[in-house]
């Protein structure tokens, strides 16, 4: 068969060596899964996680030996009315004698009443790294639990940093494991209705399976160079079953078609190989570029994702054009057995038009002005809340409280108001001015004290060095991170009240983080700053790679439009239902008044690459048909309703398992699955079915400008290469 390309030699190849290739596939695969376990997920830290002055104010703590300490809280409270002082003597009596024979906690303090007496509170300070305390927390609350046990007349609880995040990892841990196993089931019964096979059905979900075994492995390995911040692995797991599963659903589709139009067995691979599979290969380069501009984002988070989805990413695309073939190959004749009779009936009507997407497709095709202007505009109506988008870095207010600790650490911050947020100012000064530092430190603390905005009780802590040269002040405040009065005291502190002390000393160095808040800020600060060049870069690179794959400038020009619109789109959905209260109830969630920083980024860049999926399987259809000899407006109809169904079982695929994601308790992940479900849903059905064909219809040939297709005539077929010649017009 003439005009041979790599993928269809690879296909070919595969399809007439199958036993080889598909052995090649499960050693790359238990490889990637015993070097990853070798190497172990390395877990990105807090100082890897920090940015702007809360950075450098961790960094010029470090420098003096003054990094925060793990501080676990033994709470007593009672379960109801006022606090019986006698019976929580007693409780906190215990939990401390319990607490001191455990290894790893280096002091306990003396018990402290609130100011109100509603609650007694005993700090322990826990040995070894911060930043891991919440893997060495959990026989301190085994202990606590046991004691709390034994006293009913009050509640004993521990809270604190570590334990807040070792909850949070337990139920993430638990309502992902969840998710991840109800998307098998429900994209095995999609793919069933798109087969109508059990073992079709099967071959999608088998190879996205693997391939996200074969990324998870992997990324163990690369996470040694940029470590995991929390979501990565999850990314993997979602990336990888979306992308696996439409992959090979497209392929697997086309040559099921091909071998119902005639061809014998490899031909229809091949077939399937030069069309499919190189719209396969298009979609695939265009996600790991779109996910590649978040190296620009300038933070270990947003580079640690990208990392993954594009491990992920390659993976998959790697195994659609490899080893699926020989699986079809060798498996042919099974793929359509067992049938499920119903089902099976309906998916034989290859040969008939589709009536329902032909109907859909009728008011783009007969009036195509009016239906591109009341879609867009459909569009631009859900972006207008996108105008108001606030944005904030998860802080410990917004932690779900479902989760023991946090509910255990409202009640603290009840009775202790100081313990709502802390921030930290770190100064580092030359040798020889120590007594300066003493002065501007006392001044510091004098004018926090007369300031309502931070607690006067009690007094902010100071810290010093061995060396004298690097002291930290602790000065808290009584608001929740994500008030305005918190940023507020931040600010303060950062533009008033330490540059005119310590920020007086000469050569003094000095920075104000430590707090959630402080963190939110700098946080968003980057985001804000990135985002405008990461969102550029993805959309030229689209565009470069659409250009080069179509030759066609204005295919690619309309390509990098309709991701916008449906990107900005979402951020208006996403604006509309959390920054609001009326989903609440809908939902299961409590409104912080924010979006998630880093979703709007993550959700262009992930948006920008699924739905080139669709978009480059539509258009590489549309040209096929065009090419075939068919007018622009047939080969329109001919492209969509031919891979109408296709886009949506792999939309469905999509919405589903981001819906699941929707179900869980945690805001960010709640948010990833509302946004990205109702992006892939807009844009396999509004941007698809109505704003494509318009457009194309409206252009006419000058979609495909500069490419010779552009000089095309109803009258003047141009050529298609052997592989796919007189097929355009029946598939």
């Amino acid at each position: 068969m003439a005009g041979r390309n790599l993928i269809t030699r690879a296909a070919r190849w595969s399809a007439v060596h199958p036993w080889w290739a598909m052995t090649l596939w499960v050693v790359f695969v238990l490889g990637a899964l015993a070097v990853g376990g070798m190497t172990g997920t390395r877990s990105a830290t807090d100082s890897d996680l920090a940015i702007g002055q809360s950075g450098r104010a961790a960094a010029l703590a470090r420098s003096g030996g003054l990094e925060s300490r793990a501080v676990e809280n033994i709470l007593v409270t009672p379960y109801r009315g006022s606090l019986d002082k006698a019976a929580a003597e007693r409780a906190s009596g215990e939990a401390v004698s319990a607490l001191k024979g455990v290894e790893g906690v280096a002091a306990v303090g003396r018990p402290v009443f609130a100011p109100d007496g509603s609650a007694l509170l005993v700090p322990v300070t826990l040995a070894g790294d911060p930043e891991t305390a919440a893997d060495r927390v959990g026989p301190l609350l085994q202990k606590v639990a046991k004691v709390r046990d034994a006293h009913t007349d009050v509640r004993v609880e521990l809270v604190g940093a570590g334990s807040i995040k070792a909850g949070l990892n337990d139920m993430l841990d638990r309502d992902l494991g969840k998710a991840t196993v109800l998307s098998l089931p429900v994209t095995l019964v999609v793919m069933v209705f798109v087969f109508g096979a059990i073992v079709a059905a099967s071959v999608p979900v088998l190879l996205g399976i693997s391939s996200v075994l074969a990324g998870l492995g992997l990324w163990g390995v690369a996470s040694q160079l940029v470590p995991d911040p929390g979501p990565v692995t999850h990314i993997i797991v979602l990336m990888g079953m979306a992308i696996g599963v439409d992959y090979s659903l497209f392929y697997l589709k086309r040559q099921r078609e091909e071998r119902a139009l005639g061809a014998d067995h490899i031909d229809a691979i091949e077939i399937a190989a030069a069309t499919s599979g190189h719209s396969v290969m298009i979609s695939g380069l265009v996600v790991m570029a779109s996910m590649g501009a978040l190296y620009l984002a300038g933070h270990i988070a947003f580079e640690s994702m990208a990392t993954g989805a594009v491990l992920v990413v390659a993976i998959a695309m790697l195994a659609s054009l490899t080893v699926l073939p020989a699986m079809l190959s060798k498996f042919g004749r099974y793929l359509d057995k067992p049938r499920v009779p119903l089902v099976w009936r309906l998916t034989q009507k290859g040969g008939v038009k589709p009536r329902l997407w032909s109907a859909m497709l009728k008011p783009a095709l007969r009036h195509p002005a009016l239906a591109l202007v009341l879609s867009v505009g459909a569009l631009l109506a859900l972006s207008v809340p996108a105008l108001d988008l606030r944005l904030k870095a998860t802080g410990i207010d917004d932690l779900p409280r479902s989760i023991p600790a946090m509910q255990a650490n409202e009640r603290l911050t009840r009775s202790f108001p100081s313990q709502a947020d802390t921030h930290t100012v770190v100064v580092r000064v030359p040798a020889g001015h120590r007594a300066e530092l003493a002065e501007g430190i006392d001044a510091l603390v004098t004018r926090v004290g007369h300031d309502g905005l931070f607690v006067h009780t009690p007094a902010p802590e100071v810290r010093t060095s061995r060396d004298g040269r690097v002291a930290t002040i602790a000065v808290g405040t009584r608001f929740d991170s994500s008030s305005r009065q918190a940023q507020e005291s931040l600010f303060r502190l950062r533009d008033d009240i330490a540059p005119a002390t310590v920020g007086r000393i000469e050569g003094a160095r000095y920075a104000v983080g430590g707090s959630d808040v402080a963190y939110d800020v700098d946080y968003r600060a980057n985001v804000v700053d990135k985002m405008p060049w990461v969102l550029l870069v993805a959309l030229v690179f689209t565009f470069l790679v659409m250009a080069a794959a179509f030759r066609s400038l204005m295919l690619a020009a309309i390509t990098v439009v309709l991701n916008v619109l449906s990107a900005v789109a979402s951020f208006g959905v996403l604006a509309l239902i959390f920054q609001r209260t009326w989903a609440e109830g809908l939902l299961g969630f409590e409104s912080t008044g924010r979006v998630v920083a880093w979703l709007p980024l993550l959700l262009f860049v992930i948006l920008l690459g699924l739905s080139m999926d669709y978009h480059v399987f539509v258009i590489s259809r549309i040209r096929e048909a065009a090419r075939g000899g068919l007018g622009i407006r047939e080969a329109v109809e001919q492209g969509i309703t031919r891979t109408a169904g296709v886009v949506t079982s792999a939309a469905v695929v999509m919405v589903c398992v981001f819906a699941l994601l929707a179900s869980l308790n945690f805001i960010e992940m709640k948010q990833l699955g509302v946004g990205m479900a109702c992006a892939v849903l807009l844009d396999a059905t509004l941007i698809r079915i109505v704003v494509l064909p318009s457009v194309v219809t409206l252009l006419g040939w000058k979609t495909w400008w500069p490419s010779r297709l552009a000089r095309q005539d109803e009258t003047r077929p141009v050529r298609v290469p052997a592989t796919v010649a007189g097929r355009a017009t029946v598939s």
